[in-house]
């Protein structure tokens, strides 16, 4: 039995992933993200979008958060997005890794997505090696350039950071 759950943040429990996003995401301020997360985790959008926090047993708080979106794709059809992947651990956050991953795998399933699609943060050398040991490949590469005098990427824009 795995030592973590995974679970979908309901609207009203934003703020308990609010410090994991905070490391994908370093300037964003609390009440933009309640604001941005409370729409993107709304019950009624569940098959289009959403929050999954993993927490380890017998702990209240979450130590990995990833954020989801469904997106018709060509040309394999329905896609599973997955952004501000953050997996949190003092001293070895791989198997917090894999648990995200695997969540990953499960949501795509019920979601009935025919492809995976994660956004790397940064050059988080662990997240990338415990994707691709789990079959996910480099496929793509984002290039990202800021708008003058628009706000810097952020979650609101749905931008990797």
């Amino acid at each position: 039995m795995s030592p973590f759950t995974a679970q979908v943040v309901p609207p009203d429990q934003v703020r308990t992933v609010y410090p994991l996003v905070r490391e994908a995401v370093p300037n964003l301020d609390l009440k933009s993200w309640v604001r941005f997360a409370r729409r993107v985790a709304h019950p009624r959008r569940a098959a289009q979008s959403g929050i999954v926090a993993v927490t380890r047993r017998g702990r209240a708080m979450p130590c990995g958060v990833f954020l989801y979106r469904c997106e018709k794709q060509l040309p394999a059809g329905a896609a599973l997005i997955a952004e501000h992947f953050v997996a949190v651990d003092v001293l070895d956050p791989e198997p917090v890794v894999q648990a995200l991953i695997a969540e990953l795998d499960s949501l795509a399933g019920r979601l009935g997505c025919a492809a995976i699609r994660v956004l790397v943060p940064g050059d988080d050398a662990v997240l990338r090696a415990g994707l691709q040991a789990a079959g996910h490949r480099p496929r793509e590469v984002a290039l990202v350039k800021p708008v003058d005098g628009a706000a810097a990427p952020s979650v609101a824009g749905g931008t990797a950071v």
